[in-house]
């Protein structure tokens, strides 16, 4: 597939819309065959600017701070985000991008793109990098509680993604725990591991990882629940801020740390653009019919045009087919339909 339409909802971006539609200039800039479809409180944005594969839909509403996500896309069929799944679900765009609340991102897909057959809840995976060894985190924040099987079939999922997308062969696949004994973990993780321990060869499991040695490359892929991975997700994003932030500081402290820190420049470049989340573009959620992409709210243009990037490449590969057929092939797809019932989400990521 050559040419991509994919749908932005822009009301979540912390810097704003206008932000979001640099990111869209930036993202078709780049890339002759792609489409974008802006929705947001587009008021403010030099319209004159705007290339002509960029479409800006005017959708004011917007549930992106809604401390209930679920019921907010249930009674707002107007708000951007809602607006923006819509498009997908009726083929109007091939994958969307929402930089607001995780919780609403998930609902609006569930509601109206809805799961692939066979999976129990969607999850968000992200890439989190890493100088040393890149990893994939899931679940970075779909689903606050989860079973024994949802977290098995993360696991798969996760591998699926790792293999069929990232390119890693028999990717290691590790459970985030309080230490690497089997016994170690909650009650839903002992489980887990036991399952996905018997799983006899279908997956390449390592057993449990701790956070300090998840960055080392003790595994491809790392699984957890959503509030964990979430709080995960943010420390770790915190820390390498923080670090570098006092390894700049230290730079300019004196005439002396300043050429010290011209000679160290090029390197720090270096350590910089691997642990930078902007350049990763966000999470893929996983297990829905069409692909979605959730970047930071905080991201600049460069990011959310990475983010829009990855949903285009996402949609070329046939990330969502390709990955439900790794699933099926490992037989890792539920067997009978899951009671339906609350969307169990982070609110406001």
């Amino acid at each position: 597939m050559g040419r991509v339409i994919i749908a932005v909802d822009a009301n979540g971006a912390d810097l704003g819309p206008a932000e979001v539609v640099r990111a869209a200039v930036l993202a078709v800039a780049a890339d002759p065959e792609l489409r974008v479809l802006v929705l947001g409180d587009l008021s403010g944005v030099d319209r004159g600017s705007v290339s002509d594969r960029v479409e800006l839909l005017d959708a004011p509403v917007s549930i992106a701070k809604a401390p209930e996500p679920v019921p907010a896309v249930r009674s707002t069929p107007d708000a951007s985000i809602v607006r923006t799944a819509k498009l997908v679900a009726a083929g109007d765009a091939d994958a969307f991008v929402s930089g607001g609340s995780t919780g609403a991102a998930l609902a609006a897909a569930l509601f109206n793109i809805k799961r692939a057959r066979g999976i129990y809840r969607p999850a968000l995976a992200m890439t989190i990098p890493s100088p040393a060894h890149p990893f994939l985190l899931l679940d970075a924040g779909a689903n606050v509680d989860v079973r024994p099987e949802h977290l098995v079939q993360f696991a798969h999922m996760g591998s699926a993604f790792a293999s069929e997308v990232l390119g890693v062969a028999r990717p290691r696949v590790a459970l985030l725990s309080n230490g690497t004994e089997a016994s170690k973990g909650t009650s839903d993780v002992l489980e887990a591991h036991a399952a996905l321990a018997s799983g006899a060869g279908a997956l390449n499991f390592v057993g449990n990882v701790e956070g300090f040695t998840v960055v080392s490359g003790a595994a491809d892929v790392v699984v957890t629940d959503g509030f964990t991975g979430n709080v995960m997700v943010k420390t770790m994003e915190g820390s390498s801020q923080a670090v570098l932030g006092a390894v700049r500081a230290a730079a300019m402290s004196s005439t002396r740390s300043k050429l010290g820190g011209l000679l160290l420049k090029p390197a720090l470049g270096a350590v910089r653009a691997g642990v930078d989340p902007e350049a990763q573009g966000g999470a893929v959620l996983l297990g829905l019919r069409s692909l979605a992409v959730v970047p930071h709210g905080s991201f600049t243009a460069r990011g959310f045009a990475a983010a829009i990037a990855l949903a285009a490449r996402g949609v070329r590969e046939d990330l969502a087919g390709r990955t439900h057929a790794a699933l099926e092939a490992a037989g890792a797809l539920r067997r009978a339909p899951e009671p339906s019932g609350v969307v169990n989400t982070v609110p406001g990521r």
